[in-house]
């Protein structure tokens, strides 16, 4: 079974790679903007609050080559998020 829609690279993106990673052949585009940004503290990266706004930019959890199933696990608790009414 084929699994390519996984992994995304885009090498071609002027900031490719976003973060600082050991192997760029690894780095993972395909969650280029992190879909569990909005979970806060949930969502299981390496981040900080800087100036009152979530900082990624020590984070790679979306961005490695077997980032999608930990990404999925999470797609449960985004969509639970996204369907509350305020």
């Amino acid at each position: 079974m084929s699994e390519h829609y996984k992994f995304f690279q885009n090498t071609e993106c002027e900031y490719f790679p976003c973060h600082k990673v050991e192997n760029e052949a690894d780095f993972n585009c395909l969650f280029c903007f992190c879909p569990l940004y909005m979970l806060k503290d949930k969502c299981g990266g390496n981040f900080k609050y800087t100036n009152g706004f979530k900082n990624c930019a020590d984070c790679t959890i979306p961005h490695t080559r077997k980032s999608h199933e930990y990404m999925m696990s999470k797609m449960g608790e985004v969509c639970k998020l996204a369907s509350e009414k305020e």
